[in-house]
């Protein structure tokens, strides 16, 4: 059933005034509640807001699943809205008779992704790392278990342990290198494994298919497990909005898709070594894409004619194809 947008915003505004008007009732007689709510990105650690701010999260929850407020009374007798009218409080009204959730308050806060020796690098793979164009990388390089001549397109100069190219500020490393480049390669590639089956893994997930796996911009995400079992496909300007601390992780069970469209924005401190982009399949960032995060992708990345990721690491099971792309790693 879709119902009329004018139908929501009417229903959503008088029940919005309808929880104020109680809670304000409630605090003039003592009877200051709580809501069992998630809170907004930074905002105070606790997860028990004043009145003041119970009363804004009436008015702006997260549902991108159904979340119904729960308050508690002195006496210890839990009351609860009406889950209907809660869902309407906080969906985003796109269009005539489009209702889409946007879940920008943060859910609890996942521990990060420990990606080892792989965090040394802005692009590791294990079969080839390609580019044609004129790539820019700040960061280094490596590639293991192929050796250096699986690196085309950056016109490598040797000096035993590493080489250098003048698309890349940082040092380039293959498994065929002096020692003890190989077994520090192999260490970073078994790293990266291990921390693309953590973030795989994590639970419970957050948000399970979002948007249908059609992440269309604008968008405000906080942090959590956001969970796919599908494709993804991001377009358009989507915020991620949190502190330094908070983790994103994007759990994706078949492609990953950037379209040409997509911008990844990170404010309010968030930081990209936080952000987790974990694909099962290949991960395509099309021409004009401007991405952030650390990609963890189980096969190949492809970055399209004029695609971003900065700040960002490219970190492939198989190979990472560029065509004159920026790659900028986290200095965090």
């Amino acid at each position: 059933m879709v119902w009329p947008q004018a139908w929501l915003m009417r229903r959503s505004r008088d029940y919005i005034a309808e929880s104020r008007r109680r809670v304000t009732s409630r605090m003039a007689v003592g009877q200051v509640p709580h809501a069992d709510l998630h809170r907004a990105p930074g905002s105070p650690t606790s997860q028990r807001p004043s009145a003041d701010r119970t009363r804004e999260g009436l008015a702006f929850m997260p549902v991108d699943t159904v979340h119904v407020i729960s308050t508690v009374q002195p006496s210890g007798r839990r009351v609860r809205a009406r889950r209907g009218l809660a869902l309407l409080c906080g969906v985003a009204l796109l269009g005539a008779g489009t209702v889409v959730a946007s879940p920008a308050y943060a859910y609890s806060n996942p521990s990060p992704v420990n990606l080892g020796a792989a965090g040394n690098y802005a692009i590791l793979a294990s079969s080839g790392i390609r580019t044609t164009g004129v790539t820019a990388v700040t960061g280094d390089m490596g590639i293991s278990p192929a050796g250096a001549s699986s690196i085309t397109g950056f016109g490598l100069t040797q000096f035993g342990t590493f080489a250098t190219s003048p698309q890349v500020v940082g040092m380039v490393y293959a498994a065929d290198y002096t020692a003890p480049t190989p077994a520090n390669l192999t260490t970073a590639v078994g790293n990266e494994v291990t921390a693309y089956n953590d973030a795989a893994g994590r639970t419970p997930a957050d948000s399970l298919n979002y948007l249908a796996g059609a992440v269309t911009g604008p968008q405000t995400l906080g942090r959590g497990v956001y969970k796919w079992t599908t494709g993804v496909t991001v377009s358009g300007t989507v915020t991620l909005n949190g502190g330094v601390n908070d983790v994103f992780i994007f759990q994706v069970a078949g492609t990953l898709n950037f379209s040409g469209s997509a911008k990844i924005v990170l404010t309010g401190g968030a930081r990209a070594c936080n952000v987790i982009w974990q694909s099962a399949s290949q991960v395509t960032l099309a021409g004009g894409a401007e991405t952030k995060g650390v990609i963890l992708g189980k096969t190949a990345i492809v970055a399209q004619s004029g695609a971003t990721l900065t700040p960002g690491r490219a970190l492939a099971q198989t190979a990472v194809t560029m065509i004159a792309n920026t790659v900028t790693a986290p200095t965090c």
